[in-house]
């Protein structure tokens, strides 16, 4: 409730400037996660490509790393160099971050699981609660449960019900 209140008096504070703002920075403790924490796949289909080292997730896929799910329609995974760890994840088709109370959509995600970096593209909407922003391009560390909403760039709360 605390944070809610401090993350509202900043949605407050930014509403001048948020409507034509290149970049918002937004603070969502709930999108935050481990990134030594192990990564679970779950899909409909599995395609693996062995000569570029990578694997195509297709039908309801869910990601979980942590407290932390991701779900899209599809999701491709690029393996690193020695096949022994998850490099990025590209997901795509109706992209759903969720973790605690938040959570964010877009068309498109890249994750890098093993630095908790994240960026969702395409009419990105986040939402904490009542309170939302939303812009064309959110950059979050997933570590510090920090980020930043890019393009053009809207608030929406609601006054005492946040």
């Amino acid at each position: 409730m605390v944070l809610m209140r401090i993350l509202l008096t900043a949605i407050l504070a930014l509403i001048p400037l948020a409507s034509g703002a290149a970049g918002t920075n937004v603070a969502f403790a709930g999108l935050k996660t481990d990134p030594k924490a192990p990564v679970q796949v779950q899909a409909d289909q599995l395609a693996v490509n062995q000569a570029d080292g990578t694997a195509l997730f297709t039908g309801n896929v869910i990601v979980t790393q942590g407290d932390m799910k991701l779900q899209a329609a599809e999701v491709r995974v690029e393996y690193s160099a020695d096949k022994k760890a998850i490099q990025t994840l590209h997901a795509s088709g109706g992209v759903t971050l969720a973790a605690g109370t938040d959570a964010a959509k877009a068309a498109e995600a890249d994750y890098k699981p093993d630095t908790g970096d994240l960026v969702m593209t395409g009419d990105v909407v986040l939402t904490q609660g009542a309170a939302a922003i939303s812009g064309q391009q959110l950059t979050l560390d997933l570590k510090s449960g920090t980020g930043t909403m890019d393009g053009r760039v809207t608030t929406t709360f609601t006054p005492g019900g946040n």
